[in-house]
């Protein structure tokens, strides 16, 4: 097996890969076409896409015809030539204004609706590619990556985002429209005054995007804090994690840690929202400044015998609002895509893994006339990870199980005994020789046909927080209630599961803590009977058992065996003792192969190994 460095507790780095992962979050990768993907994104919801810049556009083009509304309310309805006001065209224009006002807040109303679908869709979406994503990848991704790491990208990275999904494209189109809009209906009003509106506009952009650089570097590192809180989480407040603290007193330590992260989680929290703060209070008091600017220069224009008339001040300082207010959306939109773009840069990532085994174009299915056997030709494995210069973890292996047979394998720990179970089901792949399962290079088989001939049994059983029914069905869904209660007798677990006050219904906790490990060892045993594989892999199922517990999971073991080669990876002897060949691996190679009796006459290291279990047993 590899090594992986241990997590240190207490102010601790956990282990090599926290460093490694540390320096990845520290700079985002770098994603050629970032934006182009984010764009295909939204490909799928084409229709609604269309009706909503249709609806933006639509209430782009009225938000700028108001503004020209109030310079004809005042000179032609307050203060006609004539003197009087003009209360028929007023009344007319107030009508006509007020009308588009409510068919504008209509359309925003049905805009938001379709925006916020489509954004959660497309949110949603890319969280069930990234699941999947995560689902395809081998063995080993999982054992250099912690698992708050990976959770962080799921729920961090992807919930970052959201704001700029949903409401990237109607700001961007709506607000460019209007912009458009009010600048043109400027300039129609006076070109004069609009130069004067929009001189610093250029200074604006400039900064605009020094302050998305700084939000853009502060959201990497709030993404990589939010990543180590999450995985402070799910090491501390999970069953094991409480139940290590609570048995070293380290309640307080952890209290500690996660103070310290979220302490820098705050910090970084307010710089984020900080960040830009005066850039925009300064666009404010210049968007401010400029109608006060813009009377002064009308004065002059007037003197200077310029036709500006006051409705054509108030239409105009009325219409640069519409202009700078769109145009500061703008900016924050372009401000909130920098920022984004290392999460988004983060989450192309994961999706542009490659996992290490994947089925050949032309993999075909196991065949079914020699199920059940299984060998290796000359074969070794290194994990992908380890240095080059280090001894492989198993060296030119070579055996032959046939169907039926009951094949053990043991040696000191670290051997790589349970490596060999892995290269079966292909949970690792082989560096060099060949797999065979059913007659067949596992390379040249499907992996769902592989695994569904394959039942696993280890040393750790995993449970979900789920009745006892439930956790059954996950080999086989659509298992009857007989299905289920044949599975649990032939497991020997069927009375003590009936022995509950709810039966099949009973809630296991978490990862089954409320089941002794002996009964939760029946229930995978009993779920990989209903499975029915043809070949069961059997990875120390019961060297965490005390002895009594032992005897009563070997029966169910023993039982689930029947008709089926079975491949047990064992490091009490005494269990194995009438498989039909033992093989004994020691340092990565098979050192010795034969039957109980043979290997003991033989005096070499399974001897040795069964005398030094009976000293101490």
């Amino acid at each position: 097996m590899s090594t992986v460095s241990g997590p240190r507790r207490g102010g601790r780095v956990s282990g090599g890969d926290y460093s490694a992962q540390k320096a990845e979050n520290a700079s985002a990768p770098k994603i050629p076409h970032l934006l182009r993907r984010i764009a295909q994104l939204f490909e799928p919801h084409r229709a609604a896409l269309s009706l909503t810049i249709t609806l933006v556009l639509i209430g782009a083009a009225i938000s700028v015809v108001p503004p020209l509304l109030t310079k004809r309310a005042f000179d032609e309805g307050l203060f006609p030539p004539g003197g009087d006001p003009n209360i028929p065209i007023l009344l007319q224009l107030v009508s006509i204004m007020v009308g588009l006002w409510i068919a504008s807040a209509a359309l925003g109303v049905w805009q938001t609706y379709l925006t916020a679908t489509v954004g959660n869709k497309v949110m949603g979406a890319l969280r069930v590619r990234l699941f999947d994503q995560l689902q395809r990848m081998e063995l080993a991704f999982f054992t250099r990556t912690k698992t708050g790491v990976i959770q962080s990208r799921l729920q961090n990275d992807v919930g970052g985002v959201a704001g700029v999904l949903n409401n990237t494209v109607s700001s961007v189109i709506g607000n460019t429209v209007t912009v458009i809009a009010a600048f043109i209906s400027m300039l129609v009003l006076s070109w004069q005054l609009t130069i004067v509106a929009v001189i610093v506009l250029p200074g604006i952009v400039i900064a605009q995007r020094r302050v998305g650089q700084v939000r853009a570097r502060i959201a990497t590192k709030t993404q990589e804090s939010l990543s180590n809180m999450t995985a402070i989480t799910q090491e501390s407040l999970s069953v094991s994690g409480i139940l290590l603290s609570k048995s070293f007193n380290q309640q307080t330590v952890e209290t500690e840690r996660y103070s310290q992260e979220n302490d820098l989680q705050v910090g970084l929290q307010v710089r984020q929202q900080m960040s830009g703060q005066w850039f925009f209070a300064t666009v404010n008091i210049f968007l401010s400044i400029i109608p006060a600017i813009v009377y002064v220069v009308a004065a002059y224009l007037i003197t200077g015998g310029v036709d500006v008339t006051a409705g054509t001040i108030v239409a105009f300082t009325t219409v640069q609002a519409r202009l700078m207010f769109p145009l500061l959306g703008l900016m924050r939109v372009a401000l909130d895509l920098q920022t984004s773009s290392a999460l988004f840069a983060r989450i192309f990532e994961y999706l542009d893994l490659k996992p290490a085994i994947i089925d050949k174009p032309d993999a075909r299915a196991v065949r079914t006339d020699a199920l059940g056997a299984v060998a290796f030709d000359n074969v070794t494995f290194r994990y992908p990870d380890a240095d080059a210069s280090t001894k492989a973890t198993l060296q030119s292996v070579s055996f032959s199980i046939e169907p039926g047979q009951y094949a053990a394998f043991v040696g000191p720990s670290g051997a790589g005994k349970t490596t060999v179970s892995y290269l079966i089901p292909r949970l690792h792949e082989a560096s060099d020789g060949l797999v065979l399962f059913a007659g067949d290079d596992v390379r040249d088989l499907t992996q769902d046909s592989l695994i569904q001939n394959i039942g696993i049994v280890s040393q750790e059983t995993y449970l979900f927080h789920a009745s006892i029914a439930e956790n059954l069905s996950y080999a086989r869904p659509d298992a009857s209630v007989e299905q289920l209660e044949a599975a649990a007798r032939g497991a020997n677990i069927h009375n003590t599961i009936m022995s509950f006050p709810e039966g099949y219904a009973t809630i296991v906790g978490e990862r089954g803590y409320r089941l002794s490990g002996g009964e939760k060892q029946r229930i995978a045993i009993a779920r990989v009977l209903l499975k029915d594989p043809s070949v069961l892999i059997l990875d120390e199922a019961t060297s965490a058992l005390d002895s009594i517990s032992e005897r009563t999971v070997q029966g169910a073991l023993d039982t689930a065996s029947r008709g089926r080669t079975t491949i047990a990876v064992a490091h009490r002897l005494s269990t194995v003792r009438s498989a039909d060949v033992i093989f004994v691996v020691d340092a990565g190679e098979i050192v010795e192969r034969g039957t109980h009796s043979e290997l003991i006459a033989g005096g070499g290291v399974y001897s040795r190994l069964y005398a030094e279990q009976n000293c101490t047993d």
